[in-house]
């Protein structure tokens, strides 16, 4: 029985092309009770491996965050097989704005200690008390509000590209950085103001407005199904559209376009840009901002010492890297003492 990719990127990719066939990229997520992650992890790979489902899934006793590629012609299936599952039934699922059959190109379901890794302790406040969930149209509503704090509860990478007006970014790396920062910065007005936040697909805020709750702030909401979920209701309602810029994904389109602004600039030469990339060098692999001049003249690299290293025969490199562990700190997020236009 097999519970494990057989198959590399590579040629995962190569059956993608010669299938010709469309693909929906789609995200969901869960919080629920789950007594054993492992069975359960072996149960949706086999069910959705036999589907040719792609994608990333993690499994935690706190539930599930998935974000997949499914064929379209197999989607009726995929949900069907939602539904057969008690706490899955009707889960509203974020379809992609923008389609790319190779967002993912492997299945990889992993059984973590949390869904999204927030360092909170789960214990000490009901996590089912969660704010007030608003639609595209509320949100719109409460933003221009002038007691509304907005808040982006992603990283300094993500809201660099795109976010709603008059929101404010926290510059931290992770979601747990962000919890401190901004209880402390709001810290005197939990009572009088409305706490409004934001997150890619709502998951993070999920949990951020239980935690803020339980830290006494009285006015709490979130956006429901995250940016994702806004830019489908903006198109399909004809509303307005209240975000500038992309929003970053994590899949291998790295972003989808929700306006026309372009509110970032290369890392690099400083024009405006907000394309985002990986440096070409495996052993830096650094995530940064990129134009198109700057790609060619630097071989997609983020300095010129990794420049001259991915210059290198394969196999050369191979041996620089050996012993050397990939770890966060290496391939951190559009963070570089190189990147001398980083805002």
């Amino acid at each position: 029985m097999q519970l494990y990719n057989t198959l590399s990127a590579k040629e995962r990719e190569q059956l993608i092309e010669e299938a010709g066939k469309e693909r929906l990229t789609i995200s969901f997520y869960k919080y629920a009770h789950i007594k054993n992650t492992q069975i359960f992890r072996n149960h949706l790979f086999i069910h959705w491996n036999e589907l040719d489902v792609l994608g990333r899934i993690y499994i935690a006793h706190e539930g599930i965050n998935a974000q997949l590629s499914v064929p379209a012609e197999s989607f009726g299936v995929f949900k069907a097989h939602l539904d057969s599952i008690s706490f899955l039934e009707n889960v509203r699922l974020n379809i992609a704005i923008e389609q790319d059959n190779k967002s993912f190109l492997k299945l990889k379901v992993k059984v973590r200690d949390k869904i999204v890794a927030d360092g909170l302790n789960d214990e000490t406040f009901d996590v089912t008390d969660k704010g007030i969930h608003v639609d595209a149209t509320r949100f719109n509503e409460l933003i221009e509000d002038p007691d509304t704090v907005l808040v982006d509860m992603r990283n300094h990478y993500e809201s660099e590209i795109g976010h709603f007006k008059n929101a404010i970014t926290p510059d931290v790396d992770t979601f747990r950085d962000s919890l401190d920062i901004i209880e402390a910065d709001l810290a005197d007005n939990k009572e009088d103001k409305k706490l409004v936040m934001y997150c890619t697909g709502g998951i993070r805020c999920e949990k951020a407005s239980a935690y803020y709750k339980h830290k006494g702030f009285k006015n709490v909401y979130q956006l429901e199904g995250g940016i994702i979920e806004y830019t489908r209701q903006v198109k399909a309602e004809q509303l307005e559209n209240k975000f500038m810029g992309k929003n970053f994904v994590f899949d291998h389109r790295r972003s989808e376009r929700i306006s026309n602004d372009v509110i970032a600039n290369c890392h690099q030469c400083g024009k405006p840009c907000d394309t985002h990339v990986n440096c070409a060098n495996e052993a830096c692999h650094l995530l940064f901002i990129q134009c198109a001049d700057c790609a060619e003249v630097m071989n997609d690299c983020c300095s010129d010492s990794c420049k001259e290293i991915n210059a290198l025969p394969f196999e050369e490199q191979k041996r620089l890297r050996k012993g050397k562990h990939a770890s966060n700190k290496i391939f951190k997020k559009g963070r570089s003492e190189v990147l001398k236009f980083k805002k």
